[in-house]
């Protein structure tokens, strides 16, 4: 974690306003702005956020949006399109297209929806994932599940024989359930045997 990362993330979890903020840094370092400080500064308000009840987080993917952008990119390497399903290479995405560096510091719903759209959008155009909803739609095909394994369906049919099978068909041989009453659970199990299928298709 970088040092104005860790600055911005406190300024956040202790509740500073701007004023109170920039009158913080100011004490400390002269300087109102975390940027125009050096490395030995940022550290000492980083310190002093830390006296002020700062805890930074732990290693590992935390954070309200952390769960979701990990299932999409592990979608996304099921789909054939991520080719490194590590949590690293999803940070490194994340970065991309938000600037900011890990998903524990990612706590506006404004930012996430920055990776989070851009995956689906990544998603919709390599790999023909439509997640357009109309009203009449039942909710059971709104899942992303459903649209997920939807898409890797149609790839695995346009490159190798699927013997006959129908989706529902597969579906419902995988989850031992009727395609209607899927679970989210049941849908990863599909979305990852379908993606082990893709995957050895493309080698």
């Amino acid at each position: 974690m970088s040092a104005i990362s860790a600055i911005h993330v406190a300024k956040k979890q202790l509740g500073l306003d701007d004023d109170t903020y920039r009158s913080m840094l100011k004490v400390v370092t002269g300087k109102t702005s975390a940027r125009d400080m050096t490395p030995a500064e940022q550290h000492a308000v980083v310190q002093e956020l830390r006296r002020r009840g700062f805890k930074p987080g732990k290693k590992g993917l935390e954070g309200p949006f952390a769960r979701k952008l990990q299932a999409l990119w592990i979608a996304a390497w099921n789909l054939g399109i991520v080719r490194d399903r590590k949590d690293s290479a999803m940070l490194a995405f994340i970065r991309r297209q938000t600037g900011i560096d890990h998903t524990r510091f990612l706590l506006d719903a404004e930012d996430a929806d920055k990776a989070i759209e851009a995956l689906k959008s990544w998603m919709n155009r390599e790999a023909g994932v439509d997640w357009s909803v109309t009203r009449l739609m039942p909710l059971w095909q709104r899942q992303p599940g459903f649209r997920i394994a939807v898409a890797q369906w149609n790839i695995l049919v346009a490159r190798v024989d699927m013997r006959g099978k129908t989706f529902q068909a597969f579906v419902e041989d995988h989850a031992f359930n009727p395609i209607d009453r899927m679970t989210p659970k049941e849908w990863t199990g599909v979305m990852n045997t379908l993606g082990s299928r893709i995957r050895k298709a493309v080698r």
